[in-house]
């Protein structure tokens, strides 16, 4: 190889090393999502962990997303909720559901359904 190829092959390749190390990855993700689409899956399918065992591993999610600095996904608060009140925690419910709606305010019709139920007595199982 002559003298003036290897000088080539050499700025080639520091200038391809160059366009690597500036490539832009993109944007950071929008959410954590983590497992928390396999464990709401998981939940509907009622073969997954117990609720406190979801309930240890989501609070563990959110715990991360918080260190980083990232934002929980759409309806974690809400399957979190819903985990709450199945683990017999209505007032931690209560407040998950409320911030769902604040995170998410299109969340708002549904969250106040489920806020409704958990707000109105327990009817009585007619004998």
């Amino acid at each position: 190889m002559s003298a003036a190829s290897h000088v080539r092959s050499m700025t080639l390749g520091l200038g391809i090393a160059l366009l690597a190390g500036c490539a832009h990855r993109g944007p950071p993700p929008l959410y954590v999502w983590e497992s928390f689409p396999k464990m709401q899956y998981d939940t509907l399918l009622a073969g997954g962990n117990s609720p406190s065992e979801q309930i240890a591993a989501m609070n563990a999610q959110a715990e991360r997303a918080r260190a980083a600095g990232a934002t929980l996904p759409p309806g974690f608060r809400a399957h979190l909720g819903m985990l709450k009140l199945a683990a017999g925690d209505a007032e931690e419910a209560r407040l998950l559901w409320e911030s769902e709606k604040q995170a998410f305010p299109e969340s708002s019709p549904y969250m106040n359904q489920l806020l409704k139920r958990l707000n109105e007595p327990a009817k009585k199982d007619p004998a």
